[in-house]
């Protein structure tokens, strides 16, 4: 019997912070457990530190994961919670992911300043985005416009659009709905034209491999639609070396037992792409992640990667 509080690990940021709220308000109705069983250890990683360059240069997606990583190993926190889209796609090898809670919304959300979409934004109009594969998308639509990049939590990113700094900001609109500021979304962005990130809109639990007590506490939120569908999408990643530094859109949907993957990987300036679409069984998530994977990179040859990723 658990006497001692289970010790969440999350970043500080209001988003991060929403999303172990919601694991934990989760966790407390699936055991009939009281708040005080649960104690969130708020920790800042690197890429929370510094603000004023774009993750590729910083070292990638692991920099929102280091430290909790650090302290899940070490076993002063139970386990993590995480955006599934900030995860590497190698684990430490003594970690996984063991949960994913249910996903939400997976469009890409415009916020406006100038006009209320991108095809309405003014000739030479400046959108802010650090994502390689938002800026790529972007691009491909409008190669008019010019991108700045915009890091920061998703307040300091609506401050900067509002004080001037750029004509409009991406965002995801899941992240913006936990936070209760989806009134401020002038465009959702249909995913078959503007696909999002893979693994986009969904909370991943991370934990140690063996950690039975652990493993049954958080059995209990898993969602198996969102498990499968965002193990598709991190194969595909994975087939691709998928980082910071590729611009890579992509997500998977479940029906019933049968799973749809569509994928993209463009250059930066998306003047080039190639696209894959793979169904099959959602018992082979996995699997049809990676052959989609494994398609792309064959279809795009070895030159395409070459000087940008």
């Amino acid at each position: 019997m658990q006497t001692k509080p289970f010790r969440i690990g999350t970043r500080g940021s209001p988003l991060a912070l929403a999303q172990a709220a919601e694991t934990r308000a989760r966790l407390m109705a699936a055991h009939d457990l009281p708040e005080e069983m649960f104690e969130i250890v708020v920790l800042s990683t690197t890429g929370d530190r510094i603000t004023d360059r774009a993750l590729s240069e910083i070292g990638g997606k692991g920099m929102f994961t280091l430290e909790l990583e650090e302290k899940l190993s070490s076993g002063d926190l139970d386990f993590a919670v995480h955006s599934s889209k900030d995860m590497p796609t190698k684990l430490p090898e003594d970690l996984y992911i063991s949960a994913y809670l249910p996903r939400e919304d997976i469009r890409d959300a415009v916020i406006g300043r100038t006009a209320p979409s991108l095809k309405a934004l003014p000739d030479g109009a400046t959108v802010g985005t650090a994502s390689l594969r938002r800026q790529a998308l972007v691009r491909r639509l409008r190669p008019d416009i010019q991108v700045a990049i915009f890091r920061g939590s998703v307040g300091t990113r609506l401050r900067k659009l509002n004080e001037g700094h750029v004509d409009a900001t991406l965002l995801a609109y899941a992240g913006l709905k936990r936070l209760a500021r989806e009134e401020v979304a002038t465009e959702l962005l249909d995913p078959v034209d503007f696909p999002p990130a893979p693994a986009q809109g969904a909370i991943c639990l991370e934990s140690r491999i063996g950690d039975t007590a652990i493993d049954d506490l958080l059995k209990a939120v898993n969602d198996c639609p969102t498990y499968d569908a965002v193990s598709c999408e991190r194969a595909f990643l994975a087939a691709l070396d998928g980082s910071c530094r590729t611009p890579i859109g992509g997500y998977a949907i479940c029906d019933g037992d049968h799973l749809k993957f569509s994928g993209l990987i463009l250059t930066p300036d998306g003047s080039i792409e190639h696209a894959v679409d793979i169904s099959g069984r959602r018992a082979d998530a996995e699997t049809l992640g990676r052959q989609a994977g494994e398609t792309v990179r064959a279809a795009a040859g070895p030159g395409f990667f070459e000087g940008w990723v």
